[in-house]
């Protein structure tokens, strides 16, 4: 079974490594595409395998997810560069290590935010995640932002205040906070990235659970002891979060930044879906207009960019700047 994984992971690897940014087949799109589809779907679960943990505090979770996350990402980091494997940990640097200690921080909020408000609440502010990204962009990189950009921001905006003046009356404030806060926290790790784009952003991901793991434990070190049901859930957890990172990686560079957007739509799509379906949690109407608002944001402004760069691929035109 051991060898049918690494099978499988290096025969993905190989097969995405034959092809370079502007040189995509059809073939490896469809890889590229599925494997995003793939990430989204298994991220999603994780709000209901949240919802299911009975016992463990977010500190107990973070600590036993990173665990098993840490361990997917260094054997898939060793499968694809084996003897090459610790110099690439060693090649991302000052910036590598920022962006990663900036993303180690973001499952914290993430899990508190789930824990104190409903999983939709969540999924729907952190998919606000590319308008952040773009002001951020615009603000530390001096990327343009396009009207159009700007237009979607403001309506994604109003559907995030929506749900965060909802949370005062309903006491979920606090968790729409660290969601506002965990979508921060990515957008700067994707700042950082675009500004540095040789880093490799596998170590740096594996160095953002080494930090996640190292804050929880200190904080829950008396307390590491949970029940058997809740650890494996945990640890299931990490795993689906270890492998989702590594095909998002794997793929996303072989795509159009619209493409992945509407991708990565997906999981903040199904997450909700599932804990209505398997356990009756039931988003408020502000939070279906909040959310609603914010996913036609994201997707509409997706669309035209992806609209926008076929038009300029068929005419030979090379297309606008994405933001």
């Amino acid at each position: 079974m051991a060898g049918d994984s690494v099978t499988v992971v290096d025969r993905l690897s190989r097969l995405l490594e034959l092809t370079r940014p502007g040189i995509t087949t059809a073939a490896h799109h469809r890889v590229a595409v599925s494997l995003i589809m793939l990430s989204s779907l298994g991220l999603s679960f994780g709000g209901l395998i949240l919802r299911n943990v009975e016992h463990a505090t977010p500190w107990q979770i973070n600590s036993y997810r990173a665990v098993a996350q840490i361990t997917v990402l260094i054997v898939i980091l060793a499968i694809q560069h084996r003897a090459r494997a610790l110099n690439q940990l060693r090649g991302i640097g000052a910036p590598g290590l920022l962006a990663g200690s900036l993303m180690g921080l973001a499952p914290i909020g993430y899990v508190f935010s789930l824990s104190h408000t409903t999983v939709a609440n969540t999924l729907f502010i952190i998919s606000a995640i590319p308008f952040i990204t773009a002001v951020l962009a615009w603000l530390f990189l001096g990327e343009k932002v396009r009207t159009g950009t700007w237009i979607a921001m403001t309506i994604a905006a109003m559907g995030i205040l929506v749900m965060v003046i909802e949370g005062f009356g309903v006491g979920s404030l606090f968790g729409n906070v660290m969601a506002l806060a965990t979508a921060l926290l990515f957008s700067c790790f994707a700042v950082i990235v675009r500004n540095r784009r040789g880093i490799n952003m596998m170590p740096t991901l594996i160095i953002s659970g080494l930090i996640t793991g190292l804050i929880c434990s200190v904080v829950s070190i008396s307390q590491l002891i949970i029940p058997p049901q809740d650890m494996l859930l945990c640890l299931l957890w990490g795993v689906l979060s270890g492998f989702g990172n590594w095909m998002f990686i794997a793929a996303a560079r072989h795509l159009a930044a619209a493409e992945v957007t509407l991708l990565m739509l997906v999981e903040f799509v199904l997450g909700p879906i599932w804990v209505w379906l398997f356990i009756n949690e039931i988003p408020s109407q502000y939070t279906l207009i909040g959310g609603v608002l914010v996913l036609a944001a994201v997707s509409g402004r997706a669309l035209v960019d992806l609209r926008t760069q076929q038009t300029g691929a068929a005419t030979g035109k090379a297309p606008g700047p994405v933001g």
